[in-house]
């Protein structure tokens, strides 16, 4: 930026990403802890991160996720926390458009009071712009990415294990069955 319109546009855009990393921020330290506060309800992580406050949060989940977030921070750069995470995140964004198309030939009588926008195409370039991406990924950054992709793999025999170990029957049927 500084090269193409002079420094004042170069501080101007950093302080775009400032705002933009903010709102990003926001949005998941809300949808976060509400994530394992639902994980817990269903018998799937630690009973304490299922209990709301007095102020009708998660608040014992919104710590948890807190301290895990400093953890990570201390533990590298930026750039490499980034790098670490992307990959993950593109395989479950990948993973939930594509669930639309199997939610439509395995579950057509299900309601559906929102469309997809584009369907089928749109949804369909988002998959295989978003594996374009992962594969380069892989290819370009794989001491980031591998980890990345095996410590999500790491998370199912620790949903089995946990499922099996689970005290409450009941919760692990229904949310497998």
């Amino acid at each position: 930026m500084s090269i193409v319109f002079g420094d004042y546009a170069a501080i101007i855009m950093a302080i775009f990403i400032m705002i933009s990393t903010f709102g990003c921020n926001h949005g998941l330290i809300m949808a976060g802890p509400r994530v394992y506060y639902a994980m817990a309800k269903d018998g799937l992580f630690f009973k304490k991160v299922g209990e709301i406050n007095k102020n009708g949060v998660p608040g014992f989940a919104i710590i948890i996720q807190g301290i895990w977030s400093v953890l990570l921070c201390l533990s590298g750069t930026y750039g490499n926390l980034l790098d670490y995470v992307i990959f993950a995140v593109l395989i479950f964004f990948t993973l939930t458009i594509l669930a639309i198309f199997l939610l439509r030939v395995n579950r057509p009588d299900l309601p559906r009071p929102y469309k997809t926008f584009g369907y089928p195409v749109i949804p369909a370039i988002y998959i295989l712009t978003t594996f374009a991406i992962m594969v380069i990924l892989l290819i370009y950054k794989p001491n980031y990415t591998f980890p990345g992709l095996v410590i999500v793999l790491l998370g199912i025999p620790v949903f089995y294990f946990w499922r099996k170990y689970n005290k409450n029957p009941e919760k692990n049927e229904e949310v497998t069955g």
